[in-house]
């Protein structure tokens, strides 16, 4: 897909309003007995672009409905540059928005759909002219102005809406999902024109997904919900190499859970023993969490068998059964593949592994 880019005069004019600090403090919400939210605390430094990832059900879209002002909270403090604006209505927070169903209008033309949010404000004519054609400009659609929704693609549509909540010059833009309802080519470019934009205009963004490829790709740093809080927020390198729970390590990314024992800070798993990343529970049984690519086929060492080995492209993944019957996912390179029923021998890397508790049956 060919992108066009915007211009520097028209990325300036839009970056107008861009980069608010934003605070959630205790952050509570309650539906019908119900608690979403069960004290959210997050800090966005201006211009920074935060990913919410976490399952369905988690709590990701409420906070996100909450800072625009779309949801209401039971208890808490929401600040944009350190005003409470618990209390502002929706148009007045200085917030775009982008949701996964375009929403755009069937009977305007792209043109007019980016100037709709300049009308509303009373914009003069020829200043809403001039913004939303900057607009389309920067997200690569300045050729398709007079364009309707359903003479456009699902990513063009996405792109029409992105504009539209550019065009504002927001200090606060959030992203519901946006990626969503789109193919997989189409999803990665876009992801990746949206982080461009973003980082181009300064705007403090808050990226509400539940696919973790997206949040790690994109995102200063990725902020993990579970059960209405937010179990760990740090770098996409952090969470991935230092996860804080076990639930962290299970869903960012593919882990490999492995019983093990704990004394001190060895962890014994596999005729192996390896450092502890982090803290860890009591020593005595726990749950060890293995990357796939910190496991790798040997000449001797841990027996084995192939289950099924896939082809992904730049690497191979082949799950294995190991004698005691635990599954196993390796991560490795495409030359070497792996037969079905094979018998395989297999060693850790002496890498740190985090650890939970395991209860003995």
């Amino acid at each position: 897909m060919t992108i066009e880019t915007g211009t520097p005069a028209t990325e300036t004019a839009i970056a107008a309003g861009s980069g608010a600090r934003v605070e959630l403090r205790g952050v509570i919400k309650d539906y019908a007995g119900h608690r979403a939210l069960t004290g959210v605390n997050l800090t966005m430094e201006p211009g920074e672009f935060i990913a919410l990832l976490g399952p369905s059900g988690c709590g990701k879209t409420t906070v996100l409905r909450a800072l625009s002002g779309l949801e209401s909270i039971t208890e808490g403090r929401i600040l944009i540059d350190g005003v409470d604006v618990a209390p502002v209505p929706v148009n007045k927070r200085d917030i775009g928005m982008v949701f996964q169903a375009y929403s755009l209008f069937p009977h305007m033309t792209a043109q007019q759909n980016v100037e709709y949010g300049l009308r509303m404000r009373k914009v003069a004519a020829a200043e809403r002219r001039t913004r939303a054609a900057e607009a389309l400009e920067m997200v690569g659609l300045g050729h398709l102005g007079e364009r309707f929704a359903h003479q456009m693609s699902g990513g063009q549509q996405q792109r029409v809406a992105l504009a539209r909540a550019l065009v504002t010059r927001p200090r606060v833009l959030l992203l519901d999902e946006p990626l969503s309802a789109l193919d997989a080519k189409v999803r990665v470019s876009l992801r990746d024109e949206i982080r461009r934009i973003q980082t181009e205009l300064g705007i403090t963004t808050l990226f509400v997904t539940h696919d973790q490829e997206e949040a790690l790709a994109v995102a200063d740093r990725v902020a993990v919900m579970r059960e209405g809080n937010i179990e760990q927020i740090g770098s996409p390198e952090d969470l991935y190499t230092r996860p804080a729970t076990s639930f962290v390590a299970t869903f960012v990314g593919l882990s490999n859970p492995i019983d093990a024992e704990l004394a001190g800070s060895t962890v014994r798993l596999l005729g192996t023993e390896l450092p502890l990343l982090g803290t860890g529970p009591a020593d005595g049984p726990v749950t060890a969490y293995v990357r796939p690519e910190d496991i790798r086929f040997a000449d001797s060492g841990i027996p084995a068998t192939v289950v099924v080995s896939s082809f992904l492209g730049s690497l191979r993944r082949t799950q294995l059964r190991l004698d005691d019957g635990t599954l196993v996912q390796v991560q490795h390179e495409v030359s070497t593949v792996p037969q079905q029923g094979e018998t395989v021998h297999l060693q850790l890397e002496a890498r740190p592994v985090s650890v939970a508790a395991r209860t003995v049956v």
